[in-house]
């Protein structure tokens, strides 16, 4: 590609740009510590992953293969055997909680959709989209959600069928629903497992949970009907993108036979990327599970690490347990602004990433969040 000398500068101050901030953020869920190298060359086709894997259509120039190996490994993960489990990789979480929440209404049309106060935000837009009756439900202090709460609501309702929005790993604060809880509260007011709808939202936590000793309910084997993941979170990818898993019986519901590509689509998009496919397989190959396993093991640690410095400073930090997010009173504008935090309300948070290889960068937020917080007591 021959591009203008004013155009050429524009990326070359765009690349210094992305130079300076690949490693910069910690308050957001990307790992940065991946090299797809490998794969560049694949940037010469288009490859369009168009419908479904598993039913190949009349494009040729896809990576249905890759996609097939790599569901296969998270059929895996997640505790479904693969013949009874279907999935895609996905544009990101919020597609794969759309395509779960899909599923859930095909399977229970008047169902009410419900989730917690801390679910993501993309959720509210996807019961608009999607036109399902939905409820939130209070949180506990950590970010759970309200047990109580939930069960009063569903009883509320007169809900026989309720759909369930499970959080495993709360965008703020880490936390995770306690799906055994919530499965033995329903059947407690005599609403059966056959009866309602399970989806767990793992965008974060999905890749944590599977290699920690002492893992929350998460899988299938705990009783959920599908599950999300981001891609470019913890697994680490140059684009967005994710994956979702669900039980066949309640995917064969929604697949549609497109005859002009002469094949089954059951996904969200239609066409989807299949490079995301190729970063996805590559980085399953690229750790084995004991590499997985340190891999979190480390960002753990460093998540532990900055709650200790933060309290040896005076700073009420916390975390939740098998989370690498780390949740401490709002600093001023200047100071989370410039660490590229989260805030809500009155906190907020950094995740410990695989790319912090050392506290260096932890130890510069900790440093300006003190030296904040202690001027305002100053003020007040």
């Amino acid at each position: 590609m021959m591009l203008s000398v004013a155009y050429q500068e524009r990326l070359n101050d765009f690349w210094h740009y992305c130079l300076k901030n690949q490693y910069f953020n910690v308050g957001y869920p990307e790992s940065a510590d991946f090299d797809y190298s490998a794969l560049y060359r694949f940037f010469n086709f288009s490859l369009n992953n168009c419908g479904d894997w598993d039913a190949p259509s009349n494009y040729a120039l896809n990576s249905f293969s890759f996609e097939k190996e790599v569901m296969n490994y998270y059929a895996d993960l997640f505790q479904i055997p693969f013949e009874d489990s279907w999935g895609y990789v996905t544009n990101g979480g919020t597609e794969g909680n759309m395509f779960c929440c899909y599923l859930a209404r095909e399977l229970f049309p008047h169902a009410t959709l419900y989730y917690s106060k801390e679910t993501h935000y993309s959720v509210l837009k996807i019961a608009k989209l999607l036109r399902m009756k939905s409820c939130v439900i209070r949180s506990l202090d950590n970010g759970e959600i309200d047990y109580d709460d939930l069960i009063d609501q569903v009883q509320r309702n007169g809900d026989k069928n309720p759909i369930i929005f499970a959080n495993i790993g709360t965008t703020m604060s880490g936390a995770v629903d306690n799906i055994k809880i919530i499965q033995q509260q329903l059947e407690h007011v005599g609403i059966y497992r056959q009866d309602y709808y399970l989806h767990a939202d793992a965008a974060l936590s999905g890749m944590i949970l599977p290699f920690v000793d002492c893992p929350q309910p998460f899988s299938f084997g705990d009783g959920i009907d599908s599950i999300s993941v981001s891609g470019h979170k913890m697994i680490g990818s140059p684009v967005p993108g994710g994956i979702v898993v669900a039980k066949r019986k309640n995917v064969d519901r929604i697949a549609v036979d497109i005859d002009y590509i002469c094949a089954r689509d059951q996904t969200i998009s239609g066409s989807r990327n299949g490079h995301s496919v190729l970063f996805m397989w590559a980085a399953i190959h690229n750790r084995s599970p004991q590499q997985w396993q340190q891999r979190i093991q480390h960002c753990l640690n460093m998540a532990q690490y900055a709650v200790d410095q933060f309290q040896e400073a005076g700073i009420d930090a916390w975390r939740n347990p098998n989370s690498i997010t780390v949740v401490f009173p709002c600093p001023a504008e200047a100071v989370w602004k410039k660490h590229g935090l989260a805030v809500s309300e009155d906190h907020a948070h950094l995740i410990a990433t695989a790319h912090h290889k050392d506290s260096h960068k932890i130890d510069a937020l900790i440093k300006d969040v003190v030296a904040s917080l202690q001027e305002r007591l100053q003020l007040s």
